[in-house]
């Protein structure tokens, strides 16, 4: 099956304005669109969270390691499918959504090392409120997970010049072409954001960058902003996988976000990466 054509389909289905509040039809669509694609490669459980007299949905999809007889803890792979009200949010998130469902696709054929777990997260937009909930619910239950890693806004690519931005002091060490995908992860995950940059460029011919975040981000306020900011203060290692959002992406919470301004090309090789080096871990 070719990735590229799959990412291209899921985007045509998810891209849409899906904000739970204000576009209810499109945010249940999406939600059951979700659920449908990965109950192709098992159960999927729903985890229920309240918020302003709304129930939400967390969806999750368990897939086995390599080896089931062997206790290993979880990867978890998490994207947020909710967006900013009257905008598609192509990048924002439907580029994470999609790669998601095609990673549970590749795991459920060629299982990892370690069982993964996928989590499509709601309620990203009104404050991490679907992945503070859940990863409230892992703490108080005590389970271990290997890695987490959110995928936020994986298809933005601008290779002109200055195109890239960033909080201050980090443009003296990074690129100015907004032409690659970032890792940022708590110290703990520093080992990872090596061998996982170094897949994606390998495997996925994509340039890559990565960066520790300590004090869980608080050294740099922004790179808290997505669903792996409640597992660094759950005490879990957690990294975010991103194109830097408006830091690159003129179109971030914007009307304008919408499939035709992404690189596909781009999106398809950090996916392909992803699962590269997700195998690898």
């Amino acid at each position: 099956m070719d990735l590229q054509q799959n990412l291209l389909t899921h985007l045509n289905h998810v891209a849409r304005d899906r904000d739970p509040y204000f576009s209810t039809e499109g945010h249940f669509y999406v939600q059951h669109y979700i659920r449908q694609q990965l109950e192709r490669w098992g159960t999927v459980e729903t985890n229920e969270f309240d918020f302003q007299g709304k129930r939400h949905q967390n969806l999750v999809l368990n897939l086995p390691s390599n080896c089931p007889t062997v206790a290993r803890p979880p990867i978890l792979i998490g994207a947020h499918y909710d967006a900013v009200p009257g905008t598609n949010g192509a990048d924002d998130n439907a580029t994470g959504v999609v790669a998601l469902l095609e990673l549970a696709r590749l795991f459920a054929a060629t299982p990892a090392r370690f069982p993964v777990r996928l989590v499509a997260f709601d309620l990203e937009e009104f404050g991490l409120l679907g992945s503070q909930h859940y990863a409230r619910e892992l703490r108080q239950q005590q389970q271990p997970l290997r890695l987490m890693l959110s995928l936020e806004m994986l298809g933005y690519c601008d290779r002109t010049p200055h195109s890239q931005t960033y909080p201050p002091g980090l443009k003296y060490f990074y690129p100015n072409r907004g032409d690659f995908i970032s890792f940022i992860g708590n110290w703990r995950t520093i080992p990872d954001l090596i061998r996982l940059c170094d897949r994606v460029h390998r495997a996925g011919q994509v340039r890559c960058r990565w960066l520790p975040a300590g004090n869980r981000g608080a050294i740099v306020p922004a790179t808290r902003q997505s669903d792996h900011a409640p597992f660094w203060d759950q005490g879990y290692p957690a990294m975010m996988v991103t194109d830097t959002a408006f830091m690159r992406n003129p179109h971030y919470h914007k009307v304008s976000d919408r499939v035709e301004t992404l690189d596909i090309d781009f999106l398809t090789g950090v996916c392909r990466g992803l699962a590269d080096g997700i195998q690898r871990l």
